[in-house]
């Protein structure tokens, strides 16, 4: 007996607009949370490519997106493998609301505290609003990415960008996350501005 609330595919004009509205909530509660919406700099950059910049997190991208592009191929993994029998659509949904809960918590006085006492970013502020809408669209290209490439070439490219990421700008979505559980401070050192 199948059930009534089955994972049907929704049409792609409802997956969008729900995805809108779950974009719009973060915002929104990004905003009562006292996020501002754009630089306090009164400057509005679609990249900022200098790391030790005090527009990283402030602007729409910068190289701290790459880590959320990562972000999309961890959430295409787990999600495609606890949900298997859920539909690509309602997949991207779920990966999106995962994206903007993890934006909302990010900054918090607690994770914004964090990252300042345990990693490099020193005069981290939390991220503006539009910069939460840049990293929410590199999550959602990431498991889109994943999803194109499949579980094997999706890891390689994962461990090449980290990699990469590691050389360029001496962090990555691996180090964010060893950084914020296990501080090292040989790690910090390595990644501070010089």
């Amino acid at each position: 007996m199948t059930s009534n609330l089955s994972w049907r595919r929704p049409g792609t004009t409802w997956v969008a607009a729900i995805g809108f509205l779950v974009a719009l909530a973060m915002a929104f509660v990004l905003r009562a949370e006292g996020r501002l919406f754009f630089c306090s700099c009164n400057r509005f950059l679609l990249w900022v490519g200098d790391i030790c910049s005090s527009s990283n997190s402030q602007q729409l991208f910068d190289p701290f997106s790459f880590t959320h592009i990562l972000h999309g191929f961890l959430l295409f993994w787990i999600i495609s493998l606890v949900f298997r029998g859920m539909s690509s659509e309602w997949q991207i949904l779920l990966a999106v609301v995962c994206e903007a809960a993890w934006e909302v918590f990010e900054n918090t006085p607690f994770v914004i505290n964090r990252y300042r006492a345990e990693t490099a970013a020193l005069g981290y502020e939390g991220d503006t609003i539009v910069n939460s809408f840049g990293d929410l669209l590199c999550a959602f290209v990431g498991f889109l990415i994943a999803r194109r490439l499949g579980f094997w070439r999706s890891v390689i490219v994962f461990l090449v960008v980290e990699v990469i990421l590691s050389i360029v700008i001496r962090d990555s979505l691996l180090l964010e996350i060893l950084m914020l559980i296990r501080p090292n401070s040989a790690i910090k050192q390595w990644q501070m501005c010089r």
